[in-house]
């Protein structure tokens, strides 16, 4: 489900891969969280600590690993182009590799979720609970 019509590629391309991140961080926790729900009688808690392996630097990273191979070379491409970016946060109790390849990740998913790919965005996700 998309909150605002898709964006073109061009202009979902235009932005900044740490933005493309930032919207990719968004969708992964909805969807772990909309996937936990929809598997689980937990209360809010125990769902939130379980969803945190999902979203986590390392859980994202983990998964970055896992579909590199499988990725095509415009995926790959954007990837690297967000692993390569600048980011002016800082890591929090994770290694900058780790952090680089979650945000890979993120951006990626930004990137189908703003263009509306829906096809190809669940193919990814879906790799989150393998």
């Amino acid at each position: 489900m998309m909150f605002a019509p898709p964006l073109t590629k061009e202009r979902a391309l235009a932005l900044h891969p740490i933005v493309l991140a930032f919207e990719g961080d968004g969708v992964c926790a909805l969807y772990a969280r909309t996937r936990l729900i929809a598997s689980s009688d937990k209360k809010a808690g125990a769902l939130h600590e379980t969803a945190k392996k999902y979203v986590s630097a390392y859980g994202q990273a983990a998964v970055y690993d896992r579909i590199w191979d499988s990725l095509n070379e415009f995926e790959q491409d954007l990837c690297r182009r967000a692993r390569n970016t600048h980011n002016t946060s800082k890591a929090k109790n994770v290694d900058l590799e780790t952090y680089k390849k979650a945000t890979a990740l993120e951006a990626l998913i930004g990137y189908y979720y703003l263009i509306g790919e829906n096809g190809r965005l669940e193919e990814i996700l879906t790799r989150f609970f393998v």
